[in-house]
Order: structure tokens, then sequence, then C-alpha cells
């Protein structure tokens, strides 16, 4: 039985704390792999300037091509219109089949805003939700699962890498002349360096 984790993102740029947390995640629950699943136009970032998808996608195998858990996946990208976590995950179900553990990788922030999502109870019945502690929020469990029966039994609390970074900090990084080389794979900073990206 596979056990996959997902974890979609703009990943403008992509950076340590992505490969901290997918890392977390893949030894946690002994994931056989964690898809990064860049999102073409994330519904809630409408308008935002979003780095063109060709640039992001580049980024992000440049930056998993050291780990062989982790695969580059296109499903957000290869399809039209806004790009919603349960379309995503339905996908996903018919690809890797009905007997799959699918687990969808996730911060405490979103886990908190999660009765705002498109259709959240069919996500949780497509699959668990591994969530990462991240500073400045938290979550009673209880209460959300009273407006979202059965979330409680499905979600899985995993202990957070101590690395809180913001891709839009390390734009701003970018565009102020500082180095985010500690910040992102040394490849991802080089591509962003090259292409003049920020």
């Amino acid at each position: 039985m596979a056990r996959i984790g997902v974890l979609g993102g703009t990943f403008d740029p992509p950076h340590n704390g992505h490969i901290q947390i997918a890392q977390e995640a893949l030894t946690q629950l002994k994931l056989d792999q964690v898809l990064f699943a860049p999102t073409r136009q994330p519904p809630h970032k409408i308008n935002n300037h979003i780095t063109p998808i060709d640039h992001r996608l580049e980024m992000v195998r440049l930056a998993i091509a050291d780990h062989p858990g982790f695969v580059l996946s296109r499903i957000d990208v290869d399809r039209s219109g806004a790009t919603y976590t349960v379309d995503t995950m339905r996908l996903l179900r018919a690809q890797f089949g009905a007997t799959a553990e699918l687990f969808f990788i996730m911060g405490m922030d979103s886990l908190a805003s999660i009765l705002t999502w498109h259709a959240p109870k069919q996500l949780i019945q497509l699959c668990r939700l591994a969530v990462f502690e991240r500073p400045g929020f938290s979550v009673v469990l209880s209460e959300l699962d009273k407006k979202l029966p059965g979330l409680r039994q499905r979600v899985i609390f995993l202990s957070a890498p101590k690395l809180d970074i913001a891709a839009s900090d390390l734009q701003q990084r970018v565009r102020d002349g500082q180095s985010i080389v500690d910040l992102v794979p040394v490849q991802v900073a080089e591509y962003i360096k090259i292409h003049r990206l920020y």
C-alpha cells in the first residue's frame, strides 16, 4: 500500500523550509514519496504577482534533485482554472488508487482556516491532513470538529522543524540585494540570480 505525501504551494521560490517540512513528513509518516505540487494559479492569490509557472517548476526541480524521496508533480499545472486542493487530491486518488494512503502536508495556519477552503468535507474524505505547527498559530481541534465532523480523526500533528521562512521575505531580500544562499537550496539561489527573478 503506497503512502504518498503531497506538498502543494506557489513555491515562489521553493526554500529550505519546504525541504525540511517534506523531509520531516517523509520520515515521521514513513512515506514512500512526497509530491511537490506547484499551483499554477492559487485561488487566494488571484491579484498577486506570481512568477511564471515554468520558472517555478524549474526551481522546484532543482530544489528536490538531491532528494530521492521527493517528486515534482504537474497535477496542478496541466489543468486550467483555479486549483483547489480537493480537486488535486481527487485526481491523485484516481492516479494512485483506492488503497493508497494520501497525506496533504500543511501548516497550522492552513488548518485554522480549513472551514473557508473549497469543499473541506470532501477533502478530509480523500486524504489525511499532516499538520505542522507554525509560530503564532494554534487550533482547538475539538471546536473545528464540531463544524467539520470527522476532522479530528483525519488530522495528524507532526513535529515541526524550527525554521520559519516566508517566500515573500525571500523575494524582498533579493530585491534589496541581500543574500538568500542560506535560505534556499544553492541551485535555486543560482537560478534566481541567472534569470534575474524578483
